[in-house]
């Protein structure tokens, strides 16, 4: 298989389907994972082995290992986070300046995996809420479609925890010309999220995002109108009668085609459960 074949793969169906050669490469942080089924076959523990010299953390290898076996994290969600926070636990005792050369190495390390577990390794700082988007935003903003959702997912719950202020910060990011960060700003806070718990607050007072969510109201990148379309169904759920008036408001103010595109996503639990 050519550098060029493997570089313009589609990527496989089915696990099961995933060539041994790219399977092998994915699992030596070699390359990116092309689809959601390579992302997931990726062994976790390979990986670590084939990365963690580069940190000259070696000799804490077997132990991390160990570790990972008996919480049986291999692959998937599970096997990112457990490895971020035996990561974050392994470098307690390392100096400032090797947290940040390790750190740096994995956000921006060729493997999308590498770089999903940078993206929990805030999980234990001390840092602001400020300070934690402002980590987070290098990978809100990644080429790579997994590196980007698991960006939001390691921030939600610090987001969570106030929502105002939250909403307040991530306008400003409502603003900018990456669609990826403006997809942020939206998912980071949907009410009931993906593979996330939800945001109770958020499902009973969906208002409270509306200074987000009406800058994006007419926004030209799919990416961004599916976002915030995904949203007000989420809300919709607890909140029919909002979304429905929010959608007539946006129909007056913002007859465009981006708008329709949204109000129809942001209405098909209403109007599957009124037909």
């Amino acid at each position: 298989m050519t550098q060029e074949h493997i570089l313009n793969r589609k990527g496989a169906r089915k696990t099961s389907d995933i060539p041994s050669e790219i399977l092998a490469s994915l699992n030596r942080g070699l390359i990116e994972s092309v689809n959601l089924i390579e992302w997931q076959a990726v062994d976790h523990p390979t990986l670590l082995e084939h990365v963690l010299p580069a940190f000259n953390l070696k000799v804490k290898l077997d132990v991390l290992l160990t570790e990972m076996a008996n919480q049986n994290a291999v692959t998937g969600m599970k096997a990112i986070r457990t490895t971020s926070d035996l990561l974050t636990t392994a470098m307690i005792d390392e100096s400032k300046a090797k947290k940040l050369e390790i750190l740096t190495y994995c956000s921006n390390h060729i493997s999308d995996s590498v770089r999903c577990w940078a993206a929990f390794m805030h999980k234990h700082s001390t840092q602001t809420l400020e300070e934690k988007l402002l980590f987070i935003r290098h990978f809100a903003a990644d080429h790579h479609f997994g590196v980007r959702e698991i960006a939001w997912m390691a921030i939600r719950e610090d987001l969570s925890e106030d929502i105002d202020k939250s909403v307040a910060l991530l306008t400003e990011w409502a603003i900018v010309d990456n669609e990826n960060i403006r997809r942020f700003a939206v998912e980071s806070i949907r009410p009931r999220g993906v593979w996330t718990k939800h945001i109770d607050i958020l499902k009973q007072e969906p208002q409270k995002a509306l200074p987000i969510l009406d800058l994006l109201k007419a926004d030209t990148s799919k990416y961004v109108q599916d976002s915030v379309g995904n949203w007000l169904n989420d809300a919709s759920k607890t909140q029919a009668n909002w979304v429905l008036a929010i959608c007539e408001k946006w129909k007056k103010e913002s007859d465009v085609s981006a708008t329709d595109k949204i109000i129809k996503k942001a209405t098909r639990t209403i109007m599957k459960n009124n037909a």
